[in-house]
């Protein structure tokens, strides 16, 4: 029999599972419909475990240096089955609490892969949902008055570097490897690449990272880039920017070989093993949309502000969407979506203050423009620029590499941007990401008293740098 909801949500991963918990609260009867665990990508496959692996990275890294700070111990060894128990333990314990969510906001769980329907017995128009279960029962057919697709995405590939996870690995792969290689070539230094380059090397594993652009990083303030290049390097990493990877060259004995064009030449570099990190590809195929007047360009699913398609009671958010692929965006776009469906004016998404972060050592954060960025939207900018190695928190942490950037309009004042890469700037650039939000100026980030010793003193003293009046610098 089929069942009737107000919203049927596509995928459960954090996009779709906020969205439900918030239309729960508004009190629209919801059901979900997840092919795999709640918490998709992010929770079990992306997020939560690769920080994980981060933590266990940092933590050997600084014991290895526990002599600095004057504690004394034996040559650490590194147990990377517990690393994996411990990652493990913390994405089953976080799974339990998404379900706890559900069954808290009386939201129904179809574990299976949902089909968008076009119209039929069913329904007049596109929507209903028919959901191929996993336990092999016979299909259920849900028919919502509001359909949000929150299908998320994949790790891409190159043609011919095609993921075998045994020699060539996506990161979905890497997270489950049962052992360290003593040697890896990272295909793609953007966010995700350079955190697993960052981490594997803190583990000891010796990194080769090609990238095809210029810099890595390519979506970052230049200087932030610049600076990673340098600690990235100072770990070890061989970075080699400009690399166009040629993967017929690829062969697979005892490990990988494989060659690249780098400065007209053609360089051979081996490894034990290969980590592709070129991007995600959005999950729009099988899921009904040919069935709809769902619009599809670039692959992937064409919105309004408010995540409506085409079909204007069929909404789409998160990575499906292309855009920003962060899972804190998703989330907020899922409860705009929701909200639109239930008449409440919500606000569009500003891109441009949305926080992103780097989780590896060290860490970047950032919010607005970059200065180039900026300029190209023909600002007039000043800068403001001040390192850690000037803060006393910095020095007292033993990490005193990095900085915090601040961009302004000279003409108005207004914050155009920040950058910081770091000790924790990941957990600092809500201030930012805040003075965004209220259209803050330097100088009023300036007057907000920053407590001695922080590490968010760095900020207060980027503000004040914009306009010369730095105190420590």
């Amino acid at each position: 029999m089929a069942q009737e909801y107000d919203l049927v949500v596509l995928g459960g991963g954090t996009g779709g599972y906020v969205a439900a918990i918030r239309a729960s609260k508004l009190g629209l009867k919801t059901a979900i419909v997840e092919k795999r665990e709640l918490g998709g990508t992010c929770l079990h496959r992306g997020c939560i475990p690769s920080k994980a692996l981060l933590r266990s990275a940092e933590v050997f890294r600084q014991t290895k240096e526990a002599d600095q700070y004057g504690i004394t111990t034996d040559t650490p060894t590194l147990n990377f089955t517990k690393v994996q128990e411990r990652k493990q333990s913390i994405v089953d314990t976080l799974h339990k609490g998404v379900q706890g969510l559900m069954k808290k906001g009386k939201i129904d769980v179809y574990e299976g892969f949902g089909r968008i329907l076009g119209p039929s017995i069913f329904s007049p128009t596109a929507g209903t949902i028919s959901v191929e279960m996993n336990n092999g029962e016979e299909n259920e057919m849900l028919i919502p008055k509001n359909v949000l697709v929150a299908t998320g995405s994949n790790p891409k590939s190159l043609p011919g570097l095609e993921i075998d996870g045994d020699f060539v690995m996506s990161s979905d792969e890497a997270l489950h490897m049962e052992e360290l290689p003593e040697s890896i070539v990272i295909v793609g230094g953007g966010v995700i690449g350079i955190e697993w380059a960052s981490m594997l090397a803190d583990f000891g594993v010796e990194v080769t990272v090609l990238e095809y652009l210029p810099h890595i990083l390519p979506t970052e303030d230049e200087d932030i880039s610049k600076e990673m290049l340098k600690q990235m390097k100072k770990k070890g990493v061989n970075i080699v920017t400009s690399a166009k990877v040629l993967p017929d060259t690829i062969e697979k004995d005892h490990g990988i070989t494989i060659q690249a064009e780098v400065a007209g030449e053609t360089v051979s570099y081996k490894a034990e093993r290969m980590l592709v990190s070129v991007g995600r590809s959005a999950n729009v195929k099988n899921i009904g949309l040919e069935n709809t007047d769902i619009q599809v360009d670039d692959g992937v699913i064409q919105t309004n502000e408010y995540y409506q398609t085409k079909e204007s009671h069929i909404y789409a958010i998160g990575d499906v969407i292309g855009g920003m692929q962060l899972a804190h965006v998703a989330s907020h776009e899922g409860i705009i979506a929701v909200e639109h469906m239930a008449n409440n004016e919500p606000h569009p998404l500003d891109p441009e203050q949305v926080p992103s972060c780097i989780y590896s050592n060290p860490e970047v954060a950032s919010v607005g423009l970059t200065e180039k960025a900026a300029k190209e939207k023909g600002y007039d900018v000043k800068v403001g620029k001040f390192p850690f190695q000037a803060v006393g928190k910095a020095l007292v942490h033993g990490e005193t590499d990095g900085f915090v950037k601040i961009i302004a309009d000279k003409e108005t004042d207004d914050l155009l941007g920040v950058h910081m890469v770091g000790p924790h700037v990941t957990d600092m650039i809500s201030e930012a990401g805040l003075a965004k939000v209220l259209d803050a100026t330097p100088w009023e980030i300036a007057e907000s008293i920053h407590p001695h010793p922080t590490l968010a003193e760095a900020i207060g003293e980027a503000a004040m740098a914009v306009d010369g009046n730095q105190i420590h610098g």
